[in-house]
């Protein structure tokens, strides 16, 4: 039986749909295509856009816009990275989200100071993160429809806070200042982001705590015969998740100076689009920080640049939705590639 060959340069061949030649390799490896494609399609996308609309997308103040706007996305992505981490998900994150920030609203429209609304909005977070955990970890429910129905009755909960309507009066001029304010031309909710960025890549990357997610994640079997307390560490991840969802509705909240029932729905599809994607990126294989922020900005520049191109208001559905298909397919792909290696 012969073989069909393909040269890729003189003096080497490989079998068609072999691995690549190591020319190839060595080439990808340089380059970082491998781990850093999603950087080379940025500045592709920032090339293109800035010769379509260069008076429009080519601003400091586009740039400022963009990484305003996408500072409360990535957090959720962020809180999104540590049940995914450990083969969990979470659906109820962007309902834990739009909880908090009518929380914290109601709280100041009820004369009862913004403090308080922050601490209790925080302690919300966590019981949701908790019942999570009790609903995946003891009543072994599947994560994807235990969270699925908690979002649901978030949202019912926020539909009660907000009476149907929406919720502007009595809040503080202190407490938006912490979501408007800025600090070197940049909104203070982008140096959040960037802080939440190291303490959640330092305790992914570099503490047991992150060995262990990662290790549940591929093959929670073998984790937990290595010793590892598999419902423990994943009750953790879900305290964890619904921590910094309520920590984002905080500062979304202040963002906004108001609250109504469907803020949270919104930042569900972009985070996971972002985490999946990022899955791709700098550890392919597994969700990461570093990856997820790239991707973040990624789907963040080519939506905006869009919209000041003149595309209908529906392209942000349409690309985020797109996104997440082939973020999941490329993620895949990128799991098995390792797992192969």
């Amino acid at each position: 039986m012969t073989v069909d060959k393909q040269t890729t340069e003189p003096g080497v061949e490989r079998e068609a749909g072999g691995p690549p030649a190591p020319t190839q390799r060595k080439i990808t490896a340089v380059l970082g295509l491998d781990r850093f494609s999603g950087l080379y399609v940025w500045a592709v996308l920032i090339l293109i856009f800035s010769l379509w609309v260069p008076d429009l997308f080519l601003t400091a103040n586009n740039a400022r816009i963009i990484a305003g706007s996408q500072a409360i996305t990535a957090m959720v992505a962020m809180g999104l990275i540590v049940p995914v981490a450990c083969g969990a998900f979470d659906l109820s994150i962007a309902g834990t989200l739009g909880v908090s920030v009518c929380t914290v609203i109601w709280f100041q429209a009820n004369h009862h100071g913004w403090a308080l609304g922050i601490v209790v909005a925080l302690l919300v977070g966590l019981a949701v993160g908790l019942v999570n955990a009790f609903i995946v970890v003891r009543l072994h429910v599947d994560s994807f429809i235990g969270t699925l129905g908690m979002s649901s009755i978030l949202l019912a909960g926020t539909e009660w806070i907000t009476g149907g309507g929406q919720i502007a009066n009595g809040v503080s001029a202190t407490f938006t200042g912490i979501g408007q304010n800025q600090v070197w031309g940049l909104p203070l909710p982008v140096f959040y982001m960037v802080a939440l960025a190291i303490v959640l890549w330092w305790l992914l990357e570099y503490t047991p705590i992150g060995r262990y997610l990662y290790g549940i994640g591929g093959n929670p079997q073998a984790a937990r015969l290595a010793g590892i307390r598999v419902g423990r560490v994943t009750t953790g991840a879900f305290l964890l998740s619904g921590l910094v969802a309520a920590f984002s509705g905080v500062v979304l909240a202040a963002q906004l100076g108001s609250a109504s029932p469907d803020v949270g729905g919104p930042f569900l599809l972009p985070a996971f689009s972002a985490v999946f994607l990022g899955a791709t990126q700098v550890f392919p294989g597994r969700v990461n920080v570093p990856g997820t922020l790239i991707a973040i900005f990624l789907l963040a520049t080519g939506v905006k640049g869009l919209q000041l191109a003149g595309a209908p208001s529906y392209i942000n559905d349409l690309f985020n939705g797109a996104a997440l298909i082939i973020a999941v397919a490329l993620a895949a792909r990128a799991y098995a590639s390792q797992r192969k290696a």
